[in-house]
């Protein structure tokens, strides 16, 4: 069963990579099926409903994963960008503290927190995010894109 299920996530994966999310669906839901607490097909499953804009449902999906592994660096990095996308800045900047609690280094929490905070207007905090993720990795192209666009906007002032 387990290899099944293995190779039932491989599947949709591709498919996802393919952008054919709606066929994806159905292997994650089928996954979820045979095993609902399977919480890289929840996350997976929040992923995809995310590509399709369905951001309410990815919610759920990865407050379903933090139900069974509150300390799921995946889900909570993948909920604070679905709070992002939906405008609710403070609360996807609570996902990334909690990530960085657990894992200081983690580049890609930092930059999105540095997102985030540049959204509610402070450029030069957002700056210093993009900076530290840099200096953890140097070639993290969304760090570096996005710090040079905040400095644009602070040459624009």
């Amino acid at each position: 069963m387990k290899r099944e299920l293995s190779k039932m996530l491989e599947i949709a994966s591709k498919l996802c990579e393919d952008e054919k999310y709606t066929q994806a669906l159905k292997y994650y839901e089928n996954i979820l099926r045979i095993e609902s607490d399977n919480v890289a097909a929840i996350i997976d499953y929040g992923v995809t409903l995310q590509n399709l804009g369905l951001h309410k449902q990815a919610l759920e999906m990865y407050d379903r994963a933090l139900t069974i592994q509150p300390k799921n660096l995946d889900a909570l990095i993948n909920k604070g960008s679905v709070l992002h996308t939906l405008q609710k800045y403070s609360e996807a900047i609570s996902c990334y503290n909690i990530v960085q609690s657990l894992d200081k280094k983690n580049t890609m929490a930092i930059a999105y927190k540095g997102l985030s905070v540049g959204e509610m207007g402070n450029i030069p905090s957002a700056i210093k995010y993009f900076k530290k993720a840099l200096s953890i990795d140097n070639e993290y192209e969304l760090a570096q894109i996005s710090l040079d666009t905040a400095k644009r906007i602070m040459k624009s002032y």
